[in-house]
């Protein structure tokens, strides 16, 4: 295990409580997953009782149908067709909606148990994504433990179990599958296991589009180890961090090409090398404008001068965060996660209603907002986030006709 990768890491393992002590960890954090798990589908079951005509289902689906809307759709279409060969285009030649945008992993596992076992999408679909969802609840206690004790570690686990937009994790999208291997990865990577870790970026790859902002955050751990490396304060730590910086280098190649491996199938299925930019922009409306939009939006609901004051706050405060003492207990690897994934949104994200759910990943900051005040902020913050779950099933989820479009995609 590389000290310099990490930082200290803390074996806390022990520090439960004696009670606690006699229930192994793994069935403390599963108790809090299905706990969460519960919650989201009393929540998911109240909205669908109240749902209304849409576009998938009569009024007032059942829970199996309910959470099938949106995107759920697309990946099914995935698993039962695939990806078409020839880009569809409206009237004017324009890209239109189609599979493309959707990467193959989620659709991919879930047609490898249908043939297995024949159980159809309706019951494979959001059974992997819930197993997906309780395996990653393991990892991510076990990645919280390097750098929390364990009571602060599973209140870490709580505040992702119970996050305002955790009913995803039991809906037949990607996110589960993601965090799964995300947090696999970050675990790999904080105990120095860089070359254990490039066989799960490559797949977290294919899960959803996640390897710009990993290769920004290896690059971001590979100029520390190269500052280290020169600068240390021991030879013992120079030589330490010698030692990562040929891996870091390497783990960077490895997830830069994985991030482009998917848009060069879908060049190569195709026969149009913009295939998936093109698909993706499909839902902008707008071609791809790097950083603009976060201009645009504010701007175009606030005006120009109080939507650049909002922007400057936004940013400001991303930046002050990384400084506060919460983030920075985080040690470098998942704060070079955050910085590089934030920089990634900011770059390549369009603002929209989705944005809450593509925070998801950001789930490592769970730890810096469980642990201040000896861990008592979850009796706060976990309410609130519940709260907050029900407006978004409420007001994402729940379809509603609210334009010529329709509504707003959660």
């Amino acid at each position: 295990m590389s000290s310099t990768s990490d930082g200290p890491i803390a074996q806390s393992s022990d520090t439960a409580a004696p009670g606690a002590a006699r229930v192994h960890w793994s069935l403390q954090v599963l108790a809090i997953f299905l706990a969460g798990r519960l919650v989201s589908t009393l929540i998911l079951v109240r909205a669908a009782a109240g749902q209304g005509v849409s576009p998938w289902a009569e009024p007032a689906p059942g829970y199996g149908t309910f959470i099938t809307f949106w995107d759920s759709g697309w990946y099914e279409r995935i698993f039962r067709e695939g990806y078409p060969s020839v880009l569809p285009v409206d009237q004017f030649g324009t890209v239109v909606h189609n599979q493309w945008a959707f990467y193959p992993l989620f659709p991919g596992v879930v047609r490898v148990l249908d043939i297995v076992t024949g159980l159809g999408w309706g019951i494979l679909a959001p059974a992997v994504s819930v197993a997906a969802a309780a395996a990653a609840s393991l990892i991510v206690y076990r990645l919280f433990l390097l750098y929390a004790a364990h009571r602060a570690a599973l209140a870490g686990v709580a505040v992702v179990s119970f996050a305002p937009v955790a009913a995803i994790l039991q809906i037949p999208y990607a996110e589960s599958l993601h965090l799964l291997l995300l947090a696999a990865a970050l675990y790999l990577l904080a105990c120095g296991r860089y070359y254990a870790v490039m066989p799960v970026v490559v797949l977290m790859c294919f899960s959803r589009p996640a390897g710009v902002p990993f290769a920004v955050a290896v690059g971001i751990l590979f100029l520390r180890s190269v500052w280290i490396a020169r600068r240390g304060a021991t030879e013992g730590e120079r030589s330490g961090a010698r030692d990562g910086v040929f891996p870091l280098f390497l783990l960077g190649l490895v997830a830069a090409a994985a991030a482009v491996t998917w848009p060069l199938i879908a060049w190569v299925a195709t026969g149009r090398r913009d295939a998936y930019v093109a698909t993706e922009t499909a839902w902008r409306g707008e071609p791809l404008a790097p950083f603009l939009p976060w201009f645009d939006a504010p701007s175009a609901v606030l005006g120009p001068v109080a939507g650049g004051l909002l922007v400057v706050a936004l940013v400001l405060g991303a930046v002050a965060l990384f400084f506060t003492h919460p983030v920075r207990r985080l040690g470098p690897v998942l704060t070079a996660w955050c910085a590089g994934y934030l920089l990634y949104l900011a770059a390549f994200w369009d603002p929209q209603s989705s944005t809450w759910r593509i925070l998801v990943p950001l789930f490592p900051l769970a730890l810096a907002v469980a642990t201040p005040r000896g861990g008592r902020a979850l009796w706060i913050v976990v309410p609130i986030s519940v709260v907050l779950q029900v407006l978004w099933v409420d007001r994402l989820w729940v379809w509603t006709p609210s334009g010529p479009d329709g509504d707003y995609p959660p």
